[in-house]
């Protein structure tokens, strides 16, 4: 039998040609104004197709989830789905912005190596504010019942909260989370304070 240090030795050659493969693919990534300072790529890339590309017959060994730097955002919803925002850091700098859900991981944008984390936080801002679709995808569903997330800062958090439900058209269900905790909402004259019922679910959501 081999040591352990020998599997963790070669796990770590492996992860090297997976991300030396992810380099590669991201120089194919294009540049669009509205998305400054990211790139995307033509459609979202399955990181399941990169690892069998790179790795071929040792791809079913190795583990996507070593290839994860750091956590963005985490939502989770009574019924058991789950949906996640995280980022690779490349050997270059650079920063690949993927999703998982339960089926799939896709990498779906590329962030310079000197943002520091304003790119991750424009990455959020415009997820958000398209419900995905600048970056191929489609978010929909009820607001969820658990949050986390690495950025500490809860007013933009609450801003891409704001903005995301407001373009799903999901503020029914906020409404309706916080309807039944009995929690108390601010109304204005106008009716509710949108913004306030979502500062009130997100304390829901994150405690």
């Amino acid at each position: 039998m081999l040591p352990a240090t020998h599997y963790g030795q070669r796990h770590r050659q492996l992860r090297l040609r997976v991300l030396e493969a992810l380099e590669r693919r991201m120089k194919q990534f294009i540049r669009r104004e509205e998305l400054w300072p990211l790139r995307i790529p033509n459609e979202p890339i399955l990181l399941h197709t990169v690892i069998e590309q790179a790795l071929q017959d040792e791809a079913a060994s190795f583990d996507p989830a070593s290839l994860r730097s750091r956590p963005l955002l985490r939502l989770a919803w009574e019924d058991g789905s789950v949906w996640e925002a995280w980022v690779i850091v490349l050997p270059s700098g650079f920063k690949l912005y993927c999703d998982s859900t339960e089926d799939e991981d896709r990498i779906l944008a590329s962030g310079g190596r000197n943002e520091g984390d304003e790119s991750d936080r424009i990455f959020l801002e415009l997820l958000s504010e398209s419900a995905g679709r600048h970056f191929g995808i489609e978010m929909a569903g009820g607001a969820p019942s658990r949050v986390r997330s690495s950025i500490a800062d809860r007013a933009f958090l609450v801003h891409v909260f704001v903005n995301l439900f407001e373009v799903t058209a999901t503020e029914d269900s906020v409404r309706q989370q916080l309807e039944d905790v009995g929690a108390t909402r601010d109304v204005t004259p106008d009716g509710s304070d949108f913004q306030a019922d979502v500062e009130q679910w997100l304390d829901l959501a994150t405690s």
